[in-house]
This record gives C-alpha cells, structure tokens and sequence, in this order.
C-alpha cells in the first residue's frame, strides 16, 4: 500500500496538481517494544499515580495503597508551611521572596517524579541486578532532575534557567549527585524538601506520617512542631533545644517503619519474587534500558505486572509464572533470619546465596544458587552508624543568636546506643527446600561467628511444607 501511495502522489504532481502528503501505513510494533502508552507526555494522567508510595507493603498492610502523586502533593504542601512560617518570622532578615517560596514548592512537587516501578525497588533491588555498577550512576533524585529537563524542553515552559536550576539542585540535594556544597546564597533553602546535612526534611515530615496512619500504626512523630519551631541561623535551620526529642522521634519512627513495614518478611518475600520475575521479563521488554532515558523512563510504572501478565508472548513465561505464584501466594518461603552481631557490623559484606550453598554439609537434597533467596535488610537513622542528631543544630529560646549541637547524653541515658541494624533474612524458593536451607543456613552463622546468632530454630511445620 505504500508503494501505491506513493504512485498516486506522484501522478498527481504529474498532472500539475498539489501533491498530497499521505501518512504512511501505521506499522503494529512488537509487544517487546514496550510502547503501551501511544498518548503524548503533556496528555498523560498527572504524574506517579500508577506508583505506590510504599511499594509493595499493601500486600500485606491493605490501607497502604496511596500513591506517590499523593505524597509530592504533601510535601508540596508541608514545603509551603515551613517557607511561610521562615518568611513571617525571618522574612526580611533571610530576603525571603516569592521565587524562593516558589522554587521550593516546586521541588517539593516535582522530588519523586524520577521514581520506578514499586518505588525503591527498582532502585535498590532491580537495577542492581542487572548493573551492579548502576549504584553508583543512578538515583531516582538525579532521574527527576533529568524528567524535569526533558518536560520543560518538550513544552516550552517559560521558567527561567537559574530558578530551573536551583529546583533541581535541591531535589537532588540529599543524593550523591548533590551539588549543595557549593551553593553561596540561602543554602537552608536547600535543606526543606531533602536535607542531605542532616536529613531532618518535610519529605520525611509527609511519608512517616501518611504511611503510619495507612497501614493502622501509631506514631507520636508531631511534625507540626518541627515546622513551627525552626528557625535559620548561621544559614542554617536549627530547632528550640526543648525539642530535640521530637527531632529524634522522627528517626526512630522512620526506622520502626522501614523495621515494621517496609521491611517486612511478607513484604521482603514479595519483593524478591517481583525482581526476579523483571529480570525475566527484562531482556525482552527492555525494562532496565528505559532508566537510561527519560523519554522512555516516564513510561514505566506499576502496572508493568498486569502487562506482563496479559502479554501473549512465550518469552514472558517465566516471569507470568512468577506473578501468578505471587497472585495464589505461593511466596518464597522465609526460613529463618539473624541480627548481625554489634562488633561484626562494621566490615559486614552482604551474604549471597553462593555463601548458603557453600555452608551445606550433608543433605538429601543439593541446594543450588537458584533455589535461595537472600534480603539483607538496613536498618538505620539516615546516616548509616552515625547519629544523625550530632549534626542537627539547636538553640536556646526565641531571642538566643547561639546554635549549637546536643549530645544523646546530655537528654537521656535511655537512648540507643547503636544508631544501626544489619539483618540477614533468607528465603527458599521452593516450600521442600526449607528444611536444607535452613540447615545451611544455621552452618553460616557458626562458620562466622561461632554460634547460631538467629533467635530460633526453624519451626518444624515450616520445615515439612510443600505446596498443595
């Protein structure tokens, strides 16, 4: 038909009339192509609608289905508290202006835009896997920088380069791409929406809150006091010195989460078989490809599963398979798990499945790679084994013009004294292997550390459980 096409327009100048330029013949692309979304990026539903916030923690806490355009809208929200309670108290000390209210808004909208499939999952779990180099090259912060980019130039949004700029530093500003360091003018402002120095940030402010209250937890965690008490000193936010403990709740409440939820062994099971069904899935849909260009990225989200699942093609059967085994919950089955001991935190390297398999000392059954899964989980205050309160700044009263740091023993000798957890989980593929992973599992732990560090035995049901 093309070739017809072309004929006719051809004929038609022939004959002294305009040619008409015919479209040619729309081309069915192969489903690999991954090109479900024919709408443009300016016609698209709002954006992170289709991305869970807690990833996937409603599988096993169901109220936990909001969204991440519902948290970029509370933190949008919360940036525009903390903007408006710094411009009335310190406004015209500070220069505060409306493109500086605007600017942080705006990266408080626009700070999780660059997120994959089931949030930190793709992230952490995902690429990885298929990169181990892309630890150290990608992050959702920089990928939000870059989708803002591209959405500016697609549409020609009239904003100017500097305040573009400026949005985008400080959405990156507590990432390793962060370049806040070398900012001259107002630096608390990059310290709102992501505060790389000391991670005290409505970020946090929105998510422990709405995820604590989703998934029927309690949280003492009152924000609203952190909003209303801040104060810049010295460039700086600093907070009244009476409310250091509600500083330190905000940690301790964002570690029982990720502790109580986000790394929950249901959920941590979950996340395993989905990462496992997206490396099956990723040679022939490309998944990992679209990370590396925010044309494409905008396209992936979560209902990359149901695709999977409905897609005609043989070479998705493994990855179906995968994603119907989560459907009838036929989960990997948790074994056992241990904390790693105080001492052995600091040169602990994560354990592999290989160090499972090589632990095996008699069994019926061989365990290979394959047949294990391994989640090792950290648990921490935002700064790995430091205290992130040593580097939050206080003062004294409202007419004080000194800040200065407090030290955990000055308030309560009932604080923790380790600000870090490492917990090794692991995992049987199939319900008949629990009994030998569990076996090599416990040899791990006493080649190490010369004992069983796990709290218990394996339970003996679990052991003899075999899918029906």
């Amino acid at each position: 038909m093309g070739e017809y096409c072309a004929a006719a327009a051809a004929a038609a100048a022939a004959d002294g009339e305009p040619a008409v330029a015919v479209p040619p013949p729309a081309t069915r692309r192969p489903y690999g192509e991954y090109d479900r979304f024919s709408t443009k990026q300016g016609h698209r539903q709002p954006p992170r609608q289709h991305l869970a916030r807690p990833g996937l923690t409603y599988l096993v806490y169901p109220g936990a289905v909001h969204t991440r355009f519902e948290h970029s809208l509370g933190v949008y929200q919360l940036a525009g508290e903390a903007m408006q309670n710094l411009q009335m108290n310190q406004g015209k000390e500070l220069g505060i202006d409306r493109v500086d209210v605007q600017t942080v808004k705006l990266a408080g909208l626009l700070h999780d835009i660059g997120h994959g499939p089931f949030s930190h999952l793709f992230e952490h779990e995902f690429l990885p896997r298929v990169d181990p180099g892309s630890t150290s090259k990608w992050s959702h912060e920089h990928m939000s920088a870059l989708l803002l980019d591209n959405i500016v130039d697609k549409h020609a949004i009239d904003i100017e380069p500097d305040y573009l700029k400026i949005v985008k530093e400080m959405i990156v500003a507590s990432s390793k791409f962060s370049t806040t360091e070398g900012a001259k003018e107002k630096r608390f402002l990059y310290d709102i929406v992501a505060n790389g120095r000391n991670g005290v940030d409505v970020d946090k402010f929105d998510y422990i809150d709405r995820d604590s209250r989703a998934c029927g937890l309690g949280s003492n965690f009152q924000h609203w006091r952190l909003l209303q008490g801040m104060r810049v000193m010295g460039d700086e936010i600093c907070y009244p010195a009476k409310d250091y403990l509600s500083v330190h709740k905000l940690f301790t409440t964002r570690a029982d989460l990720h502790r109580t939820v986000y790394t929950h062994a249901k959920v941590k099971a979950v996340e395993l078989m989905l990462v496992d069904a997206l490396l099956e899935a990723n040679d022939y849909l490309g998944i990992a490809l679209h990370a590396e260009d925010p044309e494409e990225f905008w396209k992936l989200d979560d209902t990359i599963v149901k695709s999977i699942e409905t897609a005609p093609n043989d070479e998705l059967k493994k990855a179906k398979e995968i994603i119907q085994r989560i459907r009838r919950r036929q989960l990997y089955k948790f074994c056992n798990q241990y904390s790693v001991p105080r001492d052995k935190l600091e040169h602990f390297k994560d354990i592999t499945a290989q160090d499972i398999v090589c632990s095996q000392k008699s069994s019926k059954v061989l365990l290979k790679e394959e047949d294990i899964a391994v989640s090792n989980v950290k648990i921490d205050l935002t700064h790995g084994r430091d205290n992130p309160l040593e580097s939050v700044k206080f003062f004294k009263d409202s007419g004080c013009e000194e800040k200065f740091a407090i030290t955990e023993d000055r308030v309560s000798h009932l604080l923790p004294a380790c600000n870090q957890d490492r917990i090794v989980r692991v995992y049987a593929k199939k319900p008949e292997l629990v009994q030998a992973v569990s076996e090599a599992f416990e040899n791990l732990q006493v080649r190490m550390y010369g004992e069983k560090t796990q709290v218990h035995d394996t339970p003996t049901k679990k052991r003899r459980m075999r899918f029906d």
